[in-house]
């Protein structure tokens, strides 16, 4: 049954948020794009915007398959699962809390166009955050510290 869990963990990552963290890191380059009137990329925000919206409801699945897996593991407990589990809500909450509403912000275009410029900067830089957060998670599930597998 762990190996199971295991594969739907996995994959669910990498179907869940992987579109998510490039759709993600699309959006503000467009939306500089956009700001400078390239219509092409006006029309591409929502589609970016709504493919981050959508895979991150997805994206709730890696965290509970991820549990079952952990706990059929018996591997809850371990310093790297809790670390993932403290980055994972970490990346959720950079993602809740910042990237979409920003998304949202800009998607919107009200307020004057230099702050909607300096919007894709702090935007840009959340979603770095947000992809940082799960390229260390992907490397603990990996390397795995102190298990009988780790480096």
């Amino acid at each position: 049954m762990s190996a199971v869990l295991l594969a739907v963990h996995v994959l669910v990552a990498i179907v869940a948020i992987g579109p998510v963290c490039v759709a993600a890191s699309m959006f503000p380059p467009e939306a500089r794009r956009a700001l400078g009137d390239d219509p092409g990329a006006a029309a591409r925000l929502p589609v970016l915007a709504r493919i981050c919206r959508t895979y991150a409801l997805v994206g709730i699945a890696v965290p509970v398959f991820g549990l079952a897996t952990a706990s059929s593991m018996g591997v809850l407990t371990e310093p790297w699962v809790l670390v993932s589990i403290v980055l994972t809500v970490a990346a959720a909450g950079v993602l809740a809390g910042m990237v979409l509403p920003r998304q949202r912000v800009l998607l919107e275009g009200a307020g004057p166009r230099d702050a909607l410029a300096a919007s894709t900067g702090r935007l840009a830089a959340a979603t770095g955050v947000f992809n940082l957060l799960w390229a260390v998670v992907t490397v603990l599930m990996i390397v795995r510290p102190g298990s009988s597998t780790g480096v």
